[in-house]
């Protein structure tokens, strides 16, 4: 059991070192534009994105891009992204930047970058989340379930788990799929600090706006998570413009017969 600690321990640290580029901000930008752009591939796939309804009704959203899973015979997990809550006006906040880790013991063997994408339905866990004092562990604070996916598709609920949080993910390594249960989320003040050049890094401040100068990435990703709301509308049928009446051209009468000649 030791060891398998120490296996563990050491698989979680090797995530973190090659989680993302070594500068502070710089990295942070980089995961803001990693965030956006999942959205964006999202939204390029109206067959298989979350649906409109899902997100219209959604308290927030959590973009974590290159989450890492690793593993030989000790799995992990680790990865860096941000969270966005809804507004009163609708509209969307500055991202609040966020921590996914957690690890678990399984028979696994190679390496895994996951896109993964949380839409929140209520505000328990953002709540945890924003307050900075604890991590928020999926599955186990909160129900987590796979969402329903098709730009088509009206949202549904988990009647067995009353899902809070729906996940998606889209997957580019040897694992067939993603699974978060036993994650831990937590907000990442540090990085707050770097990407608003915000001293402690207070989402209160953060979520406010007001004076918070908000670099121009973080404008794109709300955009993008806009797009990602609005529902798919077919054309409305236009019938063709009625032809303009023309009348029947004249036909000239033809000239009166000459009498016979006598």
């Amino acid at each position: 059991m030791k060891k398998l600690g120490m296996l563990s321990g050491t698989a979680l640290l090797a995530l973190a070192l090659c989680g993302g580029p070594l500068q502070a901000g710089g990295r942070e930008v980089a995961t803001v534009e990693s965030a956006a752009e999942v959205l964006h591939d999202l939204a390029a796939l109206p067959l298989q994105s979350i649906p409109p309804a899902l997100m219209q009704d959604a308290k927030g959203v959590a973009i974590l891009p290159h989450v890492l899973k690793a593993g030989f015979l000790v799995g992990g997990r680790y990865g860096r992204g941000v969270i966005l809550l809804r507004q009163r006006d609708g509209s969307w906040s500055n991202p609040v930047f966020i921590t996914l880790a957690g690890g678990g013991v399984g028979f696994q063997a190679g390496v895994q970058s996951t896109d993964v994408v949380l839409v929140f339905k209520t505000t328990k866990g953002l709540d945890r989340i924003l307050s900075g004092r604890d991590n928020l562990t999926l599955g186990a604070d909160v129900a987590v379930a796979a969402g329903p996916v098709g730009r088509q598709a009206e949202a549904s609920t988990d009647g067995q788990l009353r899902a809070e949080i729906y996940s998606y993910s889209r997957s580019r390594g040897l694992f067939a799929g993603v699974s978060l249960e036993g994650a831990g989320i937590l907000m990442d003040g540090d990085a707050n600090e770097a990407f608003y050049h915000l001293r402690g890094g207070d989402p209160a401040s953060i979520l406010a706006g007001g004076t918070i100068a908000a670099p121009v990435e973080a404008a794109n990703l709300k955009g993008e998570l806009a797009r990602l709301s609005v529902p798919l509308v077919s054309p409305p049928l236009v019938s063709p413009p009625p032809e303009a009446y023309s009348p029947p051209p004249s036909v000239p009468s033809p000239a009166p017969a000459s009498p016979p000649p006598r």
